[in-house]
């Protein structure tokens, strides 16, 4: 078992926390994790551009000029994809970007992230202390449990002991929250701290261990 120390907010040892090496210890798959990085990346897409091809441009209905004796090319529509207000050529359509992954391998690849992560991550015992919704009250706590540039904080924002949570934080710009349920690779990877609490800790372990 990994020990990870745990922290009051006020960034104080009130503890240790065993963190399960079937999850926070594996040898980081990078390739799977590529993998699960790009599905959640193409299934955020939304795929709607959208282009209008000569059939469904409007007008163009009648023969600009006739065929021969201008001197000028043969034209049958002036929607032709030749003319400014024409149809376009290939151009896209809507369509789904969405990528699937085994649901082994989207574990993996958590584990994989969490385990390349485990260096930067806090253990704080909850934020019941958190007595009111003030982004400076915020500021305090992660200066004080030293959580430094871009931070995911991973906690149950309904639990009662994390009530003011969302109101704090969500002013600082560093400063993601995530539920444990939501766990992702990118959030993971690009993070520089991640403070997570005890029950998320359980939570996440619970999931990915079996």
């Amino acid at each position: 078992m990994t020990q990870k120390t745990l922290l009051n907010i006020q960034g104080s040892q009130i503890g240790d926390v065993n963190l399960d090496d079937a999850v926070f210890a594996v040898e980081p798959n990078v390739h799977v994790m590529h993998l699960a990085l790009k599905r959640q990346l193409n299934n955020a897409r939304q795929g709607s551009a959208n282009s209008k091809t000569r059939s469904e441009v409007s007008g163009g209905g009648r023969k600009p000029w006739k065929q021969k004796g201008t001197g000028r090319a043969r034209a049958g529509s002036i929607r032709s994809p030749l003319f400014a207000g024409g149809g376009v050529s290939f151009g896209p359509k809507p369509r789904s970007y969405e990528t699937n992954l085994p649901q082994k391998a989207r574990k993996l690849a958590l584990k994989s992230a969490l385990s390349a992560k485990v260096e930067v991550v806090t253990v704080v015992k909850d934020f019941a202390e958190l007595t009111e919704p003030k982004t400076k009250a915020m500021a305090k706590i992660l200066s004080d449990i030293k959580a430094t540039g871009k931070i995911l904080v991973i906690a149950d924002l309904k639990a009662e002991e994390n009530k003011n949570l969302e109101l704090a934080a969500r002013n600082i710009a560093s400063v993601k929250l995530l539920y444990p349920s939501n766990l992702n690779v990118k959030d993971l990877i690009e993070a520089d701290s991640i403070v997570m609490t005890e029950n998320a800790i359980n939570e996440i372990t619970e999931r990915l261990a079996k």
